[in-house]
């Protein structure tokens, strides 16, 4: 039987994708967001679409505050930008 590939929503387009197309997005124990690509690591997650027009439309929308119920930062904006940027360019 083949295994049933996990689907996700992108809180930026709304699309709903295989959850490896994607990247997570997780806020740790101490409350700071990070990209997380092996989608692994500990922490509540939400996910966005690899593109950075993802991630612009998901902070225009306040979907990524909505998801972690947590008003963030312009700098942490600009972090996880560089870090997408950074995976895009693989």
């Amino acid at each position: 039987m083949a295994k049933k590939a996990v689907m996700r929503q992108c809180i930026g387009c709304g699309q709903a994708k295989e959850k490896r197309e994607m990247i997570r997005i997780i806020r740790t124990p101490e409350g700071g967001l990070e990209l997380d690509a092996t989608g692994k690591k500990n922490g509540r997650g939400a996910y966005v679409c690899r593109s950075k027009e993802c991630l612009i439309k998901a902070k225009k929308t306040k979907g990524i505050e909505r998801s972690f119920r947590m008003v963030i930062p312009e700098e942490i904006y600009q972090q996880l930008s560089e870090e997408l940027g950074r995976l895009e360019d693989r």
